[in-house]
Order: structure tokens, then sequence, then C-alpha cells
């Protein structure tokens, strides 16, 4: 199983941040690689599921999303299905007057021998992209 922690200070308000990362719809504003988010639908714990497709490497992978767990203004876990089965931990701590963001990431991806050798240029690509979702995400909120 592949892990990506990233972090990053945005100064704004968790409350600011939270509202917007807890509206699916926003996420391809912040996520290049993320094309679509739709079928949206309310959870009984205020969360959301929702399908999306994903653009990796020229292909486009389509996956359903459901939050696991919801906390108002501290974290989402949202949990993927798709080819590459996925989590996704957003947490949000107060900090200088600010929002330290983090997201933990952790993913598998299916064990042919083509994708095994293939797992560290995917995993850097991944890196790449946790980063650029987050500073993405600094400038929409810092802007």
């Amino acid at each position: 199983m592949a892990k990506i922690e990233k972090s990053i200070l945005i100064h704004a308000p968790v409350e600011k941040v939270f509202e917007f990362m807890a509206k699916p719809e926003n996420l391809p504003r912040i996520w290049p690689s993320l094309q679509e988010v739709r079928n949206v639908q309310l959870l009984p714990n205020g969360g959301y599921c929702y399908d999306w497709t994903y653009k990796m490497a020229g292909i486009h992978i389509d996956g359903k999303a459901e939050w696991i767990e919801f906390v108002r203004n501290e974290r989402i876990f949202d949990k993927n299905e798709s080819s590459i089965n996925s989590t996704f931990l957003w947490s949000f701590q107060p900090k200088e007057g600010g929002t330290q963001v983090t997201l933990n990431v952790e993913y598998i991806i299916p064990g042919t021998i083509t994708s095994k050798l293939a797992e560290p240029i995917i995993h850097k690509m991944n890196e790449h992209e946790a980063s650029t979702v987050l500073a993405n995400l600094k400038a929409w909120m810092e802007g």
C-alpha cells in the first residue's frame, strides 16, 4: 500500500477552508486531474457520496467516493472505489491565525507486473498531484 502525507498552512479561518472542502463540487476547482464530480448525494453523517472521473497519465478512471467520517471543521475521511482503491483523510487544524490542512492518502495499485514496475513513477505523480491540490486550495482560500 502506497502512502502520501502532505500539509500546508493556509491564511484563512478553519471554517472557511472546511466549508469549501465540504462541497464535493468544489474539488475539480483545485484538483487538476479530477475531471468531474457527479451524482452527489448527502449521507446521514453529514458527508457525501459521489461518482468521479480522474485522469492519470492520459487514462480516465471512474470511481465512487463515500465520506466515512465527517467532523465539521476537523476532518473528512473518504473511501474511494475504482480500479485503484484509495482513502483520503483531510485534517483541518487552527494554526497561527489560519488553518493547517493535512492530506493523508493511501492507495493500492492492482497487482499486475506492469503496474508494479510503474508504481514508483505513479507514486511520484501522485505526490506531485497532492502538493498541487494543497497549493491550489491555498491560492483559492487566500485569493
